[in-house]
């Protein structure tokens, strides 16, 4: 398989340093939300990751829209990322995908259906991470 893009960062000091592009487009400072005992002041890595999820699920509904023909302009997508303590003693992620499209429901159910199927995050989590996927306000 051939790798169409590659990219790198790097994280300085976990979740209370700075996290940085190999490009430097993206320069955060990072620290612990205020649940986590942490400061808030900063970006953490669970909102990084539901604003990637959010434009990567978004693309991909964009993307099976057009290989059928659907003129479909925008797919607003709100990714809620949830952190909580697992039972070996680490930590799990969950993720809510609420998809508003402007389509008959019938039609973007299958849609987004077909999009969970493309969409490189949803691919990656799949049996890893609970996701649930809603499409004006309907769970799929």
């Amino acid at each position: 398989m051939t790798t169409l893009y590659s990219t790198s960062a790097t994280a300085s000091a976990g979740r209370n340093g700075m996290v940085k592009t190999d490009d430097a487009k993206l320069e955060l400072a990072l620290s612990y939300p205020k649940e986590m005992g942490g400061t808030g002041e900063a970006t953490n890595p669970e909102q990084l990751f539901a604003a990637g999820y959010s434009a990567c699920f978004s693309n991909a509904i964009l993307f099976v829209a057009q290989s059928q023909k659907l003129k479909l302009a925008e797919a607003p997508t709100t990714a809620t990322v949830g952190i909580s303590p697992n039972e070996t003693g680490g930590f799990s992620l969950s993720v809510e995908l609420a998809v508003k499209l402007q389509l008959e429901q019938a039609e973007a159910l299958e849609l987004v259906r077909k999009a969970h199927q493309v969409c490189p995050y949803s691919n990656a989590v799949r049996n890893n991470i609970d996701v649930k996927v809603s499409v004006n306000g309907e769970l799929i």
